[in-house]
């Protein structure tokens, strides 16, 4: 009996947990294997290399980003192999799945709720050659011309009974995305949210997690990213994984976490405070700071506690914070999102996410839909077009928001540009998007795709179109965003970029400087110049540009002096580069 597990992933970078679960689940009763594709791959492709392996039975997992395709190879396949048992499970599934089963012949099986036993029993069945499903809970399948759902699968009370997806890690996972689950269910009853249709929260044991982990870290991956919708809704059990995560202290791995900002308590932040740079992430769902809105979905958020426990991790300058809005929500309207908007701004997260409400299936706002009227097409990602709060002008408007917040925000590429001009020119952030929106969609650049180069070019562009005051200034602080994130010693000429020569030979010379090395270049004591050189550069600013930064980008008359600042590049992924002014040892050559 030939088994495939198999699923589209968003991206190659990422990897999939489920069917990992599934396999080491039923492993030890028959042979599975695992194979992995994209949604950006073709679909004859897939249908293809699914092909040559000549399953008997195949199992796709299934979410709203890879439905419509899994659905089209799955038809495909089985017309040309019509015997072949196909099984779909995962949350696109669960909770519509006689319906499915209706609309499309060529399923056989849906797998909904918890799948690892519920998938063993089905393979068990299938492989003695029964015909009888109804002892089979979880399961919906067919019966002549009816669809029969069997009664539903108990939730897996000891959850180290399921053996580890992460056995043989070896290099599989090297500078890969990999999805990790410390705990299931989620102590909050969010009504946009799947974890609110099961109640509780249950956890692996602290070993299981810490020999997992270890082997993952062992793997070189580039991002463990856990999928526990509350990581620190145990704060004991919380601290003894980043305890055990920072011990092992591994070189170039980050941990994504998604927490409850408002459960962070003293002991927590004093302790989270030690953590290395870099190392940890916090996604953290603010949603919207609209208090109607946050009583209609079910969220219990104290905005101003968490803004002021967001602060004090910003301060400490050692985790990347990305809180999530969303745009839909019951009693949000345009101003009431921009209000929502500017709040989170204040923070000065790493990252915000603006998403825009999907009515997921089996989710309490989905059941609620003509309470609100949410306008929406019912086919994936089900997203809402328009309520009666806010129209679907209106959030094309926010469209092209959360497009410029991804280019000119989330990556940290234009950092201190953004800042300056929101600081001296906008009363507040969103006002700053609106314009440069109207700005973009009169050149029409939001019909085309556009380089880094372009954007900066873009940005500096716009500054000068409305003629604020200290276009200079604004240069100088494009060209540090510039160097800061491209180690490229080819500054576009419109960054008023210093003299190349001039620079390269100040490099070579600054580099056999003993002092130099031993205050900020320690790691490099002893290797030749020709390889420090290009890991580092060294740019001329006509102004102070880091006590610019300092002072929040507030300019002073003393801030008009030229400087030499030292741009040291990292090889890894957790911290991008480090600055450092040498002016005094440019001045003493």
């Amino acid at each position: 009996m030939n088994i495939i597990l198999t699923t589209l992933n968003s991206k190659f970078i990422h990897s999939s947990l489920s069917i990992r679960y599934l396999k080491s689940y039923s492993e030890d009763m028959v042979p599975i294997e695992l194979m992995e594709f994209t949604v950006n791959q073709n679909i004859n492709y897939i249908v293809g290399e699914i092909y040559k392996k000549d399953p008997d039975i195949i199992g796709f997992s299934t979410y709203i980003w890879n439905r419509e395709e899994t659905l089209q190879i799955c038809e495909i396949l089985k017309i040309i192999k019509p015997e072949l048992k196909i099984i779909l499970g995962g949350p696109e599934v669960s909770f519509d799945g006689k319906n499915i089963l209706r609309k499309h012949w060529f399923i056989d099986f849906i797998i909904y709720g918890e799948g690892e036993i519920t998938f063993k029993e089905l393979l068990k069945t299938l492989i003695d050659g029964k015909n009888d499903y109804r002892e089979v809970n979880g399961i919906i399948y067919r019966q002549g011309d009816l669809v029969i759902q069997s009664l539903p699968r108990t939730l897996i009370k000891n959850l180290d009974s399921i053996p580890s997806p992460y056995k043989d890690v070896g290099d599989s996972f090297k500078h890969k995305i990999v999805y990790f689950e410390s705990s299931r269910g989620c102590p909050f009853n969010c009504q946009f949210c799947l974890s609110s249709t099961i109640k509780g929260v249950r956890y692996f044991s602290l070993d299981r997690v810490k020999e997992d982990l270890d082997r993952l870290i062992e793997g070189q991956v580039k991002q463990v990213k856990f999928v526990d919708r509350t990581f620190n809704a145990n704060k004991k059990y919380a601290i003894e994984i980043m305890d055990f995560i920072m011990e092992k202290d591994p070189k170039d791995i980050n941990f994504h976490f998604e927490v409850t900002a408002h459960l962070l308590d003293r002991d927590m932040l004093d302790f989270i405070k030690k953590a290395k740079e870099g190392l940890f992430q916090f996604e953290i769902g603010v949603q919207s700071t609209n208090s109607k809105t946050i009583e209609a979905v079910g969220r219990t958020t104290d905005f101003n506690k968490l803004k002021k426990v967001c602060k004090e991790i910003k301060r400490n300058n050692n985790i990347h914070q990305h809180l999530d809005l969303i745009a839909g929500l019951p009693y949000e309207d345009y101003e009431s999102f921009k209000k929502s908007f500017n709040d989170v701004y204040e923070i000065k997260p790493e990252k915000i996410q603006l998403g825009f409400l999907k009515l997921l299936k089996g989710s309490g706002l989905r059941k609620d839909k003509a309470k609100y009227n949410f306008k929406f097409l019912d086919k994936p990602p089900y997203e809402v077009l328009e309520t009666d709060y806010i129209s679907y002008e209106d959030m094309l408007r926010l469209k092209g928001i959360e497009d410029l917040v991804e280019k000119y925000y989330n990556e940290g590429y234009f950092k201190h540009s953004i800042e300056y001009i929101v600081n001296n020119e906008y009363e507040t952030a969103f006002d700053f998007l609106e314009d440069i929106l109207d700005y973009w969609e009169e050149r029409k650049y939001h019909t085309i795709s556009h380089s880094r180069n372009r954007l900066y070019q873009i940005l500096l562009d716009f500054y000068g179109d409305k003629n604020f005051d200290n276009l200079i200034i604004f240069q100088e602080l494009i060209k540090y965003d510039y160097i800061f994130n491209n180690n490229n010693p080819n500054i576009p000429r419109f960054l008023n970029r210093a003299e190349v020569n001039f620079i390269q030979r100040k490099k070579h010379t600054i580099l056999k400087d003993e002092r130099l090395l031993n205050s900020y270049l320690i790691q490099y004591k002893g290797r030749p110049t020709k390889e420090i050189v290009n890991k580092i550069h060294i740019e001329n600013f006509k102004i102070d540009i880091e006590e610019l930064i300092k002072k929040e980008y507030i300019l002073e008359s003393n801030m008009y002096r030229d400087r030499y600042i030292l741009f040291d590049y990292r090889d890894g992924t957790l911290i991008r580069c480090k600055t450092y002014d040498i002016t005094e040892f440019i001045q003493e050559e």
